[in-house]
């Protein structure tokens, strides 16, 4: 299941309710969804893909992914946050396919080293498959960040074995999200916590049990759309019953209040997502991605027409369509579109979605 409705504000002015950033090739010749896709095609079987995504998105995702079939590709009525999404994929699954493994991925995310990330999954697949267990792929954190949330790791148990390499396995001890500057360090110091990846792993069985025990009200809507998936009224069921859903992370639904049944009762699982992951969440961390993993001149990340540089260095600046020149400037986020043009710090890049929220608030919808 691909998760594929949010709006990436972060990416504004290219990244619009209309064409997000999931869509978007911000890192190569293929969209951030179309290379999500790629990656799976040798774990994932034919046609067992499933996108949720939203009515402004799904005609331009059905075209970039025409290896998914159209009624795989799930519109919802409203934005419910990941909940609803990833329990509606395990209801539908479970009325034909109760024990199929489900795997939950972001589809904006990019991983460098794809044959450690295929080794992890299938890891995660025998895990998910021994019991009603739910596992995450947690990173191991390189910085003190405050935007993840973070993963606090239990007792180690017996690895998983997978092509002959024994794939470390820890429980779960709680989850906790996006803390503050001191606690994101003193978890680093700590060195027992990883950040929540947002790639899931569980049977559809697993899940729905869960929801039906944590998120009681929303387990009967999602079961009434499962049962008319199919039928002529589905679209007419799905709109008027997804809206009811809470809207909630699964995070919050399930894994936190199933974490505190305690490591031995939670059937908690975490794998390490040490294959070069990176959420690609703002202009600064697609600046550092590109000028890590390309030869860039003085770490300037630039796309234009044509470019000079002279004593400048650490930018990023998008203006495809004009010759750039950076003179004597540092560490500055310039990024121009047909109707707006936004300048920042690398720094101040994080709060770009404060600018959607603002155009949101003087009515400019046009520019959102």
């Amino acid at each position: 299941m691909v998760l594929a409705g949010g709006s990436g504000t972060r990416f504004w002015p290219r990244s619009r309710r209309a064409r997000a950033k999931q869509v978007l090739q911000l890192d190569g010749e293929r969209t951030m969804i179309q290379q999500t896709l790629a990656r799976l095609e040798d774990v994932v079987p034919d046609h067992d893909e499933w996108v949720i995504t939203n009515d402004l998105l799904a005609g331009i995702i059905g075209g970039q992914l025409p290896e998914v079939p159209a009624d795989r590709i799930l519109r919802e009525p409203e934005a419910r946050n990941t909940a609803p999404a990833c329990a509606l994929a395990a209801f539908l699954l479970e009325r034909e396919t109760p024990d199929a493994v489900i795997g939950v991925f972001p589809s904006d995310h990019t991983i460098g080293n794809v044959a450690r990330f295929h080794m992890i999954l299938r890891a995660g697949i025998k895990l998910a498959c021994s019991g009603a267990k739910m596992v995450v792929l947690g990173v191991p954190p390189t910085r003190a960040e405050t935007g993840y949330g973070y993963i606090e790791l239990g007792a180690a148990v017996t690895p998983t074995t997978v092509g002959g390499e024994a794939i470390p396995v820890r429980r779960v001890r709680r989850f906790t999200e996006k803390p503050d500057a001191q606690t994101a360090r003193g978890f680093m110091r700590s060195g027992n916590y990883v950040w929540n990846s947002g790639m899931f792993l569980w049977s559809a069985r697993t899940l729905t049990g869960a929801i039906r025990e944590h998120a009681p009200k929303m387990a009967p809507l999602l079961e009434r759309i499962a049962a008319a998936y199919g039928t002529p009224h589905f679209e007419q069921v799905f709109a008027d019953l997804y809206a009811q859903c809470e809207s909630i992370s699964i995070d919050y639904a399930v894994l936190e209040p199933r974490s505190h049944k305690g490591e031995a009762e939670s059937e908690l699982y975490c794998l390490p997502a040490d294959f070069a992951w990176n959420d690609l969440g703002s202009w600064a961390a697609l600046h550092e991605f590109v000028s890590e993993n390309t030869n860039v001149v003085n770490a300037n990340v630039v796309e234009a027409a044509h470019e000079v540089q002279i004593n400048s260095s650490g930018c990023y600046v998008y203006s495809p369509g004009k010759a750039v020149a950076l003179v004597g400037v540092k560490d500055l986020v310039v990024v121009e579109t047909d109707d707006a043009l936004l300048i920042t710090t690398r720094d101040g890049s994080q709060d770009v979605g404060k600018v959607v929220a603002e155009l949101k608030n003087a009515g400019r919808l046009d520019l959102v």
